[in-house]
């Protein structure tokens, strides 16, 4: 039997988990005529979603049960497994034939578990973790890596469309998750290569701004670069991703490579030197907020008048 269409006329979504990405991916989803139900454990984050027209839920299990589609973004594998796997989760709540996507950073192996469970509820689990911070999730410009069924991920492309610049299909359960992971492990070589290159810069006298504009349109040149950079430069730490979850990420990465047997020595690096930015306060800062730690290394703070 062919799947009903998701239209934006008449499929209700649930949103839970509205923090600094969620939040705006919902709204996107919103914005493209979706009806939706938010669920987050502080509801005052849910605030703003709520006065835009969306409905507020007490617990996932009441957010899921009225959506054809729900999606999940929340902050570690132990709250995935406790919203979507525990008693007041997702699939108490949903129906037969609903589409769960979670879209958390996660381990692969849960991904797999709870595709599983959720097959045996009538359920179809998509996981769909993305890439492209606060901008990507405000601008709908995420790149998403999914895992899970090809009708149920084409069935979802009007979502699609409303969060993303590029979703591409990656496998069964747990490949988006394995996709997330190799992507992480390049964004923590490139942000260690991003502070360095500035503490380099800073240190040789050069104008930041103008010598970032130079190396950032060559072969350098890389979107963490352009959008981190120039935080970094005027000293803006705001999270378009925490510490404390890339931490998680990192976690994860090095687990699985022990898995499979690989030697990482960067991934084990960016490890340490993050936990070190943790250690000095920075948990709740964006992942740019390396460059102090970096910066403390060479004996000195940084703040720069440029």
């Amino acid at each position: 039997m062919p799947r009903p269409a998701i239209d934006p006329a008449s499929t209700r979504i649930a949103w839970i988990g509205t923090g600094v990405m969620g939040s705006s991916m919902c709204g996107r989803l919103m914005d493209a005529g979706f009806a939706a139900t938010v669920q987050n454990r502080s509801r005052a984050k849910t605030d703003a979603l709520v006065a835009r027209g969306a409905k507020f839920a007490a617990t996932p299990r009441e957010a899921a049960a009225d959506a054809g589609v729900i999606f999940t973004m929340v902050g570690h594998p132990h709250d995935v497994h406790e919203v979507i796997l525990g008693p007041e989760g997702v699939l108490a709540g949903c129906r037969e034939g609903a589409i769960l996507v979670d879209m958390t950073t996660s381990k692969p192996s849960l991904a797999e578990r709870i595709a599983a469970v959720a097959s045996e509820r009538g359920v179809t689990s998509i996981d769909a973790p993305v890439s492209g911070g606060d901008v990507g999730a405000r601008n709908g410009t995420l790149s998403i890596m999914i895992g899970g069924d090809k009708e149920a991920v084409d069935a979802l492309e009007p979502c699609w469309q409303a969060m993303g610049k590029t979703w591409i299909l990656q496998g069964g359960p747990g490949a988006g998750q394995h996709t997330k992971m190799m992507n992480q492990t390049l964004v923590a070589g490139g942000m260690m290569s991003i502070c360095e290159a500035l503490l380099y810069a800073h240190r040789a006298g050069l104008d930041l701004n103008r010598a970032l504009e130079s190396v950032a349109s060559g072969a350098a040149g890389s979107w963490a670069l352009s959008n981190l950079g120039p935080r970094i430069i005027r000293g803006d730490f705001a999270p378009g991703f925490f510490v404390e979850h890339f931490l998680k990420d990192l976690a994860i990465v090095l687990e699985e490579s022990r898995r499979m047997n690989l030697a990482l020595p960067g991934v084990a690096l960016a490890e340490q030197l993050y936990r070190a930015a943790a250690g000095q306060g920075h948990s709740r800062d964006g992942t740019q907020s390396l460059i102090l730690t970096l910066a403390q290394l060479s004996g000195f703070a940084w703040k720069v008048e440029n």
